[in-house]
């Protein structure tokens, strides 16, 4: 007696490998499969700005960047002193993690499946990109992800993603975002 399976859907790593990718290589008819653009990697940014004095809210920003993305963050100190935002070189202007690999591809994932479906009033992305195949994006909650600790109001905070792509133009990287499950708007 055959036992019942579920069919789980696969995980991107492997819906790239088989689906995604001939997709891409047909769409922007690319002659060799290498030529298609992928993924690079992803980072996340959260500006700390004021409450860099705060050492418990950036620990607790600390704790919650590292349990969304899986990687412990690093401190982003600030490049130049500017006197109108009273900022001065050397001090910790934000929180960064750069993703590759397996944890990007799980994050890209969450993002797309259980983050953005959670935005309020959520319509789909703008397709804004820089003219070289990467797309970024600003989260005003972070409390969107599922691992997001959520204590009280003062301590919600923002985030920009970056998802850099191998692409050389705007065009394959907005197609290969499309078909990984990217929402873009129809304009």
């Amino acid at each position: 007696m055959k036992t019942p399976t579920t069919a789980v859907k696969p995980g991107l790593a492997q819906r790239y490998r088989d689906e995604i990718l001939p997709l891409l290589k047909e769409r922007l008819r690319e002659s060799s499969i290498m030529a298609v653009p992928r993924l690079e990697k992803v980072i996340v940014n959260v500006g700390i700005g004021k409450i860099h004095q705060n050492t418990t809210l950036v620990e607790f920003i600390k704790e919650n960047l590292e349990k969304i993305t899986g990687q412990k963050p690093a401190v982003a100190p600030a490049r130049k002193s500017i006197a109108g935002f009273k900022v001065r070189q050397g001090i910790p202007s934000g929180l960064r993690v750069t993703l590759r690999g397996k944890r990007m591809l799980d994050f890209v994932e969450r993002l797309v499946s259980f983050a953005l479906p959670r935005v309020r009033d959520f319509r789909g992305l703008k397709s804004r990109f820089d003219g070289h195949g990467s797309y970024t994006l600003g989260l005003s909650e972070h409390i969107v992800f599922p691992e997001g600790i959520y204590d009280t109001p003062d301590k919600i905070f923002g985030m920009a993603i970056t998802i850099v792509t191998s692409a050389k133009d705007d065009e394959g990287a907005k197609k290969l975002l499309e078909l990984i499950g990217f929402p873009f708007k129809e304009e």
